[in-house]
């Protein structure tokens, strides 16, 4: 009898599971210790402090806006990469990767360097009266920098996995590329799409370096909740443990809405109607 051919049969060995789960406890136990330094009896004060609120605000408005501006650039680019094969393609992916492994920091010099007032596009951007740099579209611009290639990736790999078999039939049938892309394409890749939107926001949100480097610090305008985490360290650590817990509840509650098993290879309800 064949093991593979049993419902229950999982092809791990047992030793597995041991380095599994200490990588489990490696990921846990941090957060463990952070939960065990909550100041309990304080905590609904801490985080809904003015300038906890302030923060946490602004973190919310900028990253859903930058999940859009996400969306806006990142499903096309991953259409590109996905479906149309061109000289570069591969150096071209690797850029839009890059923000992955860049330090943040790094990523937020050279949005200075691009939008600031002696940017290279900050300059002109200066002489329309549009000033960028250390104001919330900065914050919003330095997020979308380090968050699209979590959207792209997922878009993308939705995307090759998906096929294009049910596209050519649309095709051939007579839909134009745009009704093709509205009516099949998207559909299609939705779960993909949404997964990678989910994921953008929740690194949105979590966004630090390239903030501080290019927005600055600024209450209520660029001060967002992982700066005010960093500032409140400083000056009240029972606030920054507080507000640290309460950032990894919602990034939890975030990061597992992107982990349903998406229904990528079946065909979109109407696609051919």
């Amino acid at each position: 009898m064949n093991p593979r051919s049993g419902t229950g049969y999982t092809g791990i060995p047992p030793w597995i599971y041991a380095i599994a789960a200490a990588g489990a406890l490696f990921v846990l136990l941090p957060l463990v210790a952070m939960v065990a330094k909550v100041n309990w009896p304080q905590f609904i004060p801490l985080i809904t402090s003015e300038s906890s609120l302030t923060a946490l605000g602004l973190s919310l408005r900028t990253s859903t806006a930058s999940t859009a501006l996400c969306i806006v650039l990142g499903v096309p680019l991953a259409l590109v990469l996905a479906r149309s094969p061109f000289p570069g393609q591969r150096l071209l992916r690797a850029f839009v990767l890059l923000p992955l492994v860049l330090p943040p920091v790094v990523g937020g010099i050279a949005l200075l360097y691009t939008f600031g007032r002696q940017g290279l596009l900050g300059r002109s951007l200066e002489l329309a009266g549009i000033q960028i740099a250390f104001s919330t579209t900065a914050v919003i611009l330095a997020q979308t920098f380090v968050a699209m290639p979590f959207l792209v990736v997922s878009l993308e790999g939705a995307l090759r996995t998906a096929g294009n078999k049910y596209e050519a039939v649309a095709a051939t049938l007579g839909a134009r590329p745009s009704t093709v892309l509205r009516r099949v394409t998207i559909p299609l890749v939705l779960p993909g799409l949404a997964s990678g939107a989910v994921l953008s926001f929740a690194r949105s949100l979590g966004e630090f370096g390239a903030t501080l480097t290019f927005a600055g610090s600024l209450q209520g305008v660029t001060r967002t909740l992982p700066l005010e985490i960093y500032l409140q360290r400083e000056t009240d650590a029972d606030a920054a443990v507080a507000l640290s817990l309460l950032l990894v509840a919602v990034a939890v509650a975030v990061v597992g809405l992107s982990y349903r098993r998406p229904r990528v290879g079946a065909a979109p309800e109407g696609a051919f109607q």
